[in-house]
């Protein structure tokens, strides 16, 4: 583990003690800090939204850490982490992903550490119901690739980025047959090729560009939720065409300590290996 990632987790492994003297994860309300993303942040399976992670109010600290599967086709891929929410204000998020190449590169695997930091800059998707400002956060994430043999020869050029965002998140309370709806927009710049697992830019492009990334659901209950994702990615490399992310899913909020969330994902292409498709499967646990 080199000195950047022991640092960022004494961080959050400090906020986390902090958190687990209390007995009972945060005082806001079922399911108000969204599941987690595959790359650390608060929000949906695909994408951060400004919610802010776990269940800590203005006065309290909240944990989450969670565990994510999808085998695409032709890969596998996993990723596990944690964030830590402080007065629903700051989140802080650290992510280990790795995705197997299969028969791509028989035996191989690539791996990226995420470094997330999010700050709740304006309005809240909660309790501002009468007024039509959604909840803004401000986001970035820094990534650090271990294993840059196959996106050199794909045409990166860089092993580390860092993606900036904005997202905006509204919540209707009983708006669609006294169901809760929630949606999502954010806008991030970024140069990652396949969310950094591919590097950093590339022959076609080594600039930043802005990619929307959007987020439905309505609450069937108020802890059982359905909803879609999509997610604009850069096209930086002449090897192969990178295509957005898609997903439908199902998020479950039995407890605040618990949610389990199910999605089928379309991946598009993932390096040389078309209709990367697969089902996606996440817990997380909250203190």
């Amino acid at each position: 583990m080199n000195s950047l990632s022991k640092l960022f987790l004494s961080a959050c492994l400090v906020c986390a003690a902090s958190a687990a003297q209390a007995d009972r994860p945060g005082s806001r309300l079922l399911a108000t800090g969204g599941v987690t993303q595959v790359e650390g942040a608060g929000g949906g399976g695909l994408t951060p939204w400004a919610l802010i992670t776990g269940y800590g109010s203005r006065d309290e600290v909240g944990v989450t850490v969670f565990y994510t599967r999808a085998d695409p086709t032709d890969f596998r891929f996993q990723v596990g982490g944690l964030a830590v929410g402080v007065h629903d204000r700051v989140e802080l998020s650290y992510a280990r992903q790795q995705l197997g190449l299969g028969t791509t590169v028989p035996g191989q695997a690539i791996s990226q550490d995420i470094y997330g930091l999010k700050v709740k800059v304006l309005g809240d998707a909660v309790f501002d119901q009468d007024r039509w400002l959604p909840q803004v956060a401000l986001g970035l994430q820094h990534k650090r690739n271990d294993d840059m043999n196959v996106p050199t020869a794909l045409g990166a050029r860089h092993s580390e980025g860092t993606d900036f965002y904005v997202a905006a998140t509204k919540l209707w309370l009983g708006a669609a047959f006294g169901r809760n709806v929630l949606a999502n927009a954010t806008l991030r710049a970024t140069k990652a090729n396949q969310m950094g697992l591919l590097g950093f830019g590339g022959d076609r492009n080594d600039g930043y560009r802005w990619m929307p990334e959007v987020s439905l659901g309505i609450f069937l209950t108020d802890g059982l939720a359905l909803g879609a994702e999509y997610r604009r990615k850069p096209d930086n490399l002449s090897a192969f065409r990178e295509e957005d992310f898609k997903d439908v899913f199902v998020a479950w909020f039995p407890t605040k300590r618990l949610s389990l969330t199910a999605a089928w994902v379309d991946f598009g292409q993932i390096a040389d290996k078309k209709d990367q498709r697969a089902f996606y499967l996440s817990a997380q646990l909250a203190f």
